[in-house]
């Protein structure tokens, strides 16, 4: 029976891993959807969209141009182009990450198990084609489409769709079907969401181990896809750790007398100093290369040495700040530097240290002010290119406007090439601070007020980011607030996430601002995704600063499989955001409830007069190769571990347990246009088998 359990379990596994990632919503151009100043008048959508009336009126010029005289074509004509405006457009125009001129029509070919009921939808492709097939389109974007495929000649601007497809059935060939992630296609109008889930009641509650007793401010799992992973201390230190087998009653293996990499003669420490990121190269188990993200002072190590922030780019004067908590400006410094794992080419997984001199500076930054430094660092999963998450900089309410201000790398997220060393002319063309090349694709390239470095905006002090394993699009950022509201965003590429002009979703007006304010009319902020005033965590409207995670994709706690998981430092409080309909982008938020497993490896100490874990402060999340995740808390190490070990209820635990182990299926694409997976079925009658199977053993 053994045998046969693991070759279905084995065979559903290989069906999950053929479903394709799903993403947040984007614009062709890989930028999060926005409410324009101006609404659209030419095409037919509302609420958050891909167009400004600038780019509508281009649309508009290039239908009057195509000159249909047919006006049942025409509206349809009119739809295939607005669609380019739809919040989904990247979908619609992309079919296995390559671009098009036409969006992805709805066909009932490939639609025939939709969820839809109305077959005008599903038969759009088909309705384009008996409408349009007989009428002259100058310019068409059908003749484009084919125009872009080698050795396909067009000679006339005239032309009809039967000059140059057979039958509906060659033309849905060619424009209908699945879009890159197989649920979004046009019908006409608008993709709406549909909520296929139902109301979603939060967990009962999220059950807890303790593993260490140790503080660390950042964990890193190792690249080679074993059990270790890496944690640092905001002191100066990075260790190497072994994490013990989920249920085996095991301690993290972590001896603290040998840490991997001892920076401490390097790093200033204080309360918002330190060791602030560390992050692996992608190809670390090839070239042993790492890099740590952290604060020095100036006065105390000759190597703290960089520009200041506040400088002439940005109308800042360094003499005009005066002393902050004592410091002089830009005594304290924000340094990213790149270290070398011991041994070679064919040890480098093997190393227990590494080299204690830095191989080469990436940036360094002086800072204004004695906080708001964000620092954390991490790889894209799917570009590879180094993110750096920088605070304002400090002092009450961004004073100096740094955020918005275009030309200061305060307040951003930077996308950078460490991979390729810089040229000395780029280097003095692009004023570049430090050895790293500029991505080909960052948005300066359309922004020419925009530094290189800059990805998004308008941060204040991101402290945690994330990309979720399974959908690299949600690249997850919390941001402390200032008084009133703490929030967490998904990034996109040039967002603007408003600080200092909002604070969260409200207005915010700074107390002083010698370095000048910004309209609230002359950006588009991107608002939060999920958050909480300060009154949800204290009544008394005191001290709170949010604490990102991760979307949990584990299967050790089904019930929390898919929600995004983060916390609040002082409160010590927990939350899941839960995403409904899935990529849509719309989440609702509920504090989890939470306790230390009565078997847990190393005993948790309790709030005085509660039933509680005292975890004293959370300092940041963990995710390890099997993802699970850690609470890194002031009071030591914690792991999410199954329900029950703490008497909650999830239904769908014993479900899983004599289900395949591995990944979770992803729920279905909830786009109104759904088309089905060509695996789902299939996957779903396995499933079905098994379950049948089991119930005669």
């Amino acid at each position: 029976m053994g045998g046969v359990l693991f070759i279905i379990s084995l065979f559903c596994n290989l069906l999950l891993l053929q479903n394709p990632s799903f993403s947040y919503p984007l614009c062709t151009n890989s930028r999060a959807a926005f409410n324009p100043k101006t609404p659209l008048v030419f095409c037919p959508y509302s609420g958050t969209v891909c167009c400004n009336s600038t780019q509508e009126l281009s649309l508009q010029q290039q239908y009057v141009k195509m000159n249909i005289s047919d006006f049942g074509c025409a509206a349809l004509i009119k739809s295939v182009l607005c669609a380019r405006c739809d919040q989904l457009s990247g979908e619609l125009f992309r079919i296995d990450s390559v671009p098009r001129s036409v969006p992805v029509l709805c066909n009932s070919t490939v639609s025939a198990n939709s969820s839809q009921t109305s077959q005008s939808k599903i038969d759009y492709c088909a309705k384009v084609w008996e409408t349009c097939k007989n009428v002259s389109i100058m310019n068409s974007p059908f003749a484009a489409s084919l125009q872009s495929q080698a050795g396909v000649p067009i000679t006339s601007n005239f032309t009809k769709l039967t000059d140059f497809w057979q039958s509906k059935t060659d033309f849905c060939n060619a424009f209908g079907g699945a879009s890159l992630d197989e649920s979004a296609c046009s019908d006409g109008g608008p993709v709406t969401l549909t909520n296929t889930a139902g109301t979603l009641s939060p967990p009962n509650g999220m059950c807890l181990e303790k593993i260490g007793n140790d503080s660390y401010l950042d964990m890193v799992a190792h690249p080679d896809g074993s059990s270790r992973a890496f944690f640092s201390s905001q002191e100066g230190k990075i260790w190497l750790a072994t994490i013990p087998k989920d249920g085996s009653g095991g301690t993290l293996e972590l001896d603290e007398s040998n840490p991997f990499l001892d920076l401490t003669h390097e790093v200033h420490f204080d309360n918002e100093f330190g060791i602030m990121g560390i992050a692996f190269h992608p190809n670390f188990a090839q070239n042993g290369r790492f890099f740590a993200s952290f604060n020095c002072d100036k006065s105390q190590w000759p190597g703290c040495a960089g520009r200041c922030s506040c400088n002439s780019d940005v109308n800042c004067d360094p003499s005009k700040l005066g002393t902050d908590n004592g410091a002089l400006p830009c005594q304290y410094h924000s340094v990213i530097a790149e270290y070398t794992a011991n041994g070679t080419t064919s040890e480098f997984s093997l190393a227990t240290s590494a080299k204690p001199l830095e191989v080469r500076r990436i940036f360094t930054m002086g800072l204004p002010f004695t906080d708001h430094h964000g620092g954390q660092i991490l790889f894209g999963p799917s570009d590879g290119y180094l993110y750096f998450m920088t605070g304002d900089g400090g002092g009450t309410g961004d004073p100096y406007n740094f955020a918005q201000n275009k030309k200061s790398l305060l307040g951003k997220i930077m996308r950078l090439d460490i991979d390729n060393i810089p040229s000395s002319v780029e280097f003095s063309k692009l004023g570049l601070w430090g050895n790293y090349s500029i991505p080909k694709d960052n948005p300066y390239i359309e922004d020419k007020e925009l530094r290189p470095e800059i990805w998004a905006l308008g941060l204040r002090n991101p402290w945690r980011s994330s990309f979720d394993s399974e959908r690299p699009s949600y690249f997850m950022c919390a941001d402390i607030g200032q008084d009133r509201y703490e929030e967490v965003n998904i990034i996109t590429k040039d967002g603007n996430y408003g600080w200092r002009a909002y604070e969260g979703p409200y207005l915010f007006t700074p107390q002083q601002s010698p370095g000048g304010n910004t309209s609230i009319n002359s950006i588009s902020p991107i608002f939060p995704v999920m958050g909480y005033t300060h009154s949800d965590v204290n009544k008394n409207e005191g001290s709170a600063a949010i604490i990102g995670g991760y979307f949990y994709r584990s299967m050790t706690d089904p019930c929390m499989h898919g929600r995004y998981i983060y916390g609040d430092l002082y409160a010590g409080a927990i939350w899941a955001g839960t995403e409904n309909p899935e990529n849509s982008g719309n989440f609702t938020t509920s504090q989890i409830s939470f306790n230390c497993a009565r078997d847990s490896p190393i005993p948790c100490s309790f709030k005085p007069g509660s039933s509680l874990p005292a975890l004293e402060s959370i300092l940041s999340f963990g995710e390890d190769n099997n993802k699970d995740i850690f609470l890194l808390a002031s009071s030591g190490v914690y792991r999410i571990v199954r329900p029950s070990r703490c008497n909650y209820t999830c239904a769908k635990e014993n479900v899983t347990a004599v289900a395949a182990p591995g990944p979770a299926a992803s729920s279905p694409p909830s786009k109104a246009s759904q088309l089905s997976h060509p695996y789902k079925n299939l996957m779903l009658l396995v499933y079905s088998l098994l379950l049948l199977f089991l119930s005669f053993v």
